[in-house]
């Protein structure tokens, strides 16, 4: 291996050891998880702006159908599977600081294009559907970002430090749902921003206002040049180096586990993320032509807070009780609340209402369960190198959630009239994924016990 710059490579890593770990490597490895959280938390945000700027579009002018409109939430999940296969083998070769850096640059993309695209009401279509895919530059990063982290740390911490990365990086859903609503009540940037839109409620009895839709993207900006200056001045990176050839290792037909492990992963994220994307537009389809119906956003930012601060809580848990018996329980979860969420899918009033979003809840919480320990599972099963990419590539397989619950969610809709079709399914895949964890996992005598 040639020499490499030290401002970018660390010369040694070996967080195993005792004495290096407590006198070098903890401060590196918690600084460095400090900085790659921020980044993205502000990754998220962006990758699922277009989730909470989607419910809006239509009372400002946007001529857009129901499926149009769950097109445009699914097609950052989309961009984000795909990116996120290509983010996978970046760090090995081009290391953390560079990495971290220029993606979360590469976010003021789709923030700058969205805030442009909202102030005209006349914007193609093809063109919101190409800044929707851009949002998905956001979700890319997760798959560099999280085997980066693995590399710092012990394996006695690395559930608890992707939990906690991942965690509060996953708040940013919450944070964009929350913050779009009170954020384009006003003027927040004066004339510099443009001017406001009208927003014509459909609520019976409501009366139109005026809101500035394009604060919801420009309000990130200054932070995403921010976050990443930090990143470029604070990063170096761990010398665990592989060329793109090398780490394709992690598809080999043997490994039987990364296939398994994979999947696990895509019942627990994908239905984070899946579900993030589609609630706000479920609630709006379902409840908001109630006679009292709620505004979407006021609630939808509520599934994914609760999501990652159950991945957060659930880190130290598997690190102390170990991932397969707490992603067991995961899967349970989410199979009893994708069962019982059908029974509130056809409301005649708005007494259903706290029925369905508390069944929700409880998807986003055991799917946030799941996050964290099946990313502890990873490390267990494989060595570091090989765990990052096998991180990676989960990671981006689960964020094509967004994508396919967006279609499959919107099909059910068009063809039955609720989503009930496609929970029934979601339900049918989580029983699968219960067995097989229990099969190699979990149970005792399992052949990876993790």
């Amino acid at each position: 291996m040639t020499e490499h710059n030290p401002r970018t490579w660390l010369s040694t890593w070996t967080p195993e050891d005792p004495e290096f770990w407590e006198k070098t490597g903890k401060s590196i490895a918690w600084r460095t998880l400090t900085i790659t959280t921020l980044n993205l938390t502000m990754a998220f945000i962006v990758w699922f702006v277009v989730s909470a700027l989607v419910v809006r579009l239509p009372n400002v002018g946007f001529k857009l159908s129901a499926n149009q409109l769950f097109w445009l939430a699914a097609m950052p999940g989309l961009a984000a599977g795909i990116l996120r296969t290509l983010h996978t083998f970046l760090v090995p070769v081009y290391g953390t600081r560079h990495v971290v850096a220029f993606s979360t640059l590469s976010l003021l993309i789709p923030a700058l294009g969205w805030f442009y695209a909202v102030q005209d009401p006349t914007t193609p279509y093809w063109i919101l559907l190409t800044l929707s895919f851009l949002a998905g530059l956001g979700g890319g990063n997760f798959s560099s970002f999280m085997p980066s982290t693995s590399l710092f740390f012990p394996k006695r911490l690395q559930g608890t430090a992707l939990a906690i990365q991942a965690g509060i990086g996953n708040f940013g859903v919450s944070v964009v749902q929350f913050v779009t609503p009170w954020i384009i009540g006003f003027a927040l940037f004066g004339t510099l921003a443009g001017d406001p839109l009208t927003f014509v409620p459909t609520a019976p009895g409501a009366v139109t206002k005026s809101i500035w839709l394009q604060n919801a993207a420009l309000v990130y900006v200054p932070f995403i040049v921010v976050f990443a200056i930090v990143a470029w001045l604070m990063l170096k990176s761990v010398p665990v180096r592989a060329n793109f050839r090398e780490q394709l290792d992690i598809f080999h037909f043997s490994n039987l586990h990364g296939f398994w492990m994979t999947s696990l992963y895509i019942m627990t994220f994908g239905s984070f993320s899946g579900f993030a994307a589609t609630f706000p537009l479920m609630i709006k389809q379902m409840y908001t032509v109630l006679p009292g119906g709620p505004d979407p956003l006021a609630y939808a930012f509520l599934g994914p807070l609760v999501g990652a601060a159950a991945r957060v809580l659930a880190g130290p848990i598997s690190d102390k009780l170990g991932g397969a018996i707490v992603t067991h329980w995961s899967g349970l979860g989410l199979l009893a609340c994708a069962v019982g969420v059908t029974f509130y899918t056809h409301p005649a009033s708005m007494s259903d209402f706290p029925l369905f979003v508390g069944l929700m809840l409880g998807v986003f919480f055991f799917s946030g369960v799941g996050n964290a320990s099946t990313f502890k599972q990873m490390p267990m099963i494989f060595e570091p190198r090989r765990a990052g990419g096998m991180i990676g590539w989960t990671a981006a397989m689960a964020s094509f959630g967004p994508f396919i619950f967006g279609m499959l969610i919107g099909w059910s809709f068009a063809a039955t009239g609720s989503p009930n079709a496609f929970f029934y399914g979601a339900a049918l895949f989580y029983a699968f994924n219960i067995a097989i964890n229990w099969w190699f996992y979990a149970r005792t005598g399992a052949e990876k016990p993790c």
